[in-house]
């Protein structure tokens, strides 16, 4: 076994010269706590400076918690924090896309890989639609900034869904003790974020209808519950890959 500490250190290769080795696992932790952290910021900031502002609704009724939208994209300087954190964790995002197809296709049937690809799509639709709705805010194009949060819920919830039934249900090989606490975390998470999803809507038309004091806290509440369970079906990663690293070449990358 390798001496802790030394995963960083340099790998050489005749032919691809000097690469870094990075565990797959911790990467996916620090990719995840980039929104993790600044929206946790973006919304304590709001309540803390925004208050009014930041609660404030067409229907002028008290009101306790900053939606989303507003902790994160309106004010200075939280939406500058949110938009550099998701410009900064995109790219390994991506990246993480790339090694569950690999992943798919190592533990998965072969006849079900269509559908594996397709999860992995719709992972890089849902991380390309938050990059537009982060970067395009509703107060600077409410049509364009509503469209790439549609895409961004939808492709979501269809990812998290399809992962969950790929790694149930097609597995070509039984998963190990980490994988298996994986999969039942995922199907937790899924459960609350689609419990929560269907209870913001709720509280948002309720909000809208009656104009009762608190209601769209509780819609802002539920919002803030289903951003924490989407980051954390994709800190699951981290416990999927437990077990891979990164080499980062200069001619490239690859997994191992």
């Amino acid at each position: 076994m390798m001496p802790t500490g030394t995963e960083y250190l340099p790998l050489y290769h005749k032919n691809k010269g000097f690469a870094v080795r990075l565990p797959f696992g911790k990467l996916a932790w620090v990719t995840v706590s980039l929104p993790l952290l600044s929206f946790i910021f973006c919304v304590l900031w709001s309540i803390l400076f925004n208050f009014e502002r930041a609660t404030y609704t067409h229907c002028e009724v008290p009101n306790y918690l900053p939606s989303i939208s507003a902790a994160i994209g309106s004010y200075a300087p939280q939406k500058y924090v949110w938009k550099t954190a998701i410009a900064i964790h995109a790219g390994p995002r991506f990246l993480v896309a790339r090694m569950y197809y690999k992943y798919y296709q190592k533990v998965l049937f072969e006849w079900i890989h269509f559908l594996a690809a397709i999860a992995c799509w719709l992972n890089v639709l849902e991380n390309m639609a938050l990059i537009g709705l982060t970067f395009i805010t509703s107060s600077e194009n409410y049509s364009v900034h509503e469209k790439f949060f549609v895409t961004f819920m939808v492709a979501s919830e269809l990812y998290m869904m399809l992962t969950c039934y790929l790694l149930r249900s097609m597995r070509a090989e039984p998963p190990d003790n980490v994988e298996a606490r994986s999969l039942r975390i995922k199907y937790q998470l899924l459960a609350v974020n689609m419990t929560s999803f269907a209870l913001a809507a709720y509280f948002f038309l309720r909000h809208n209808w009656y104009c009762e004091p608190g209601v769209y806290s509780l819609f802002a509440f539920c919002e803030y519950v289903v951003v924490l369970t989407n980051m954390g079906f994709h800190m699951t990663a981290s416990w999927d890959f437990h077990s891979r690293e990164l080499l980062v070449w200069p001619t490239g990358i690859h997994f191992s």
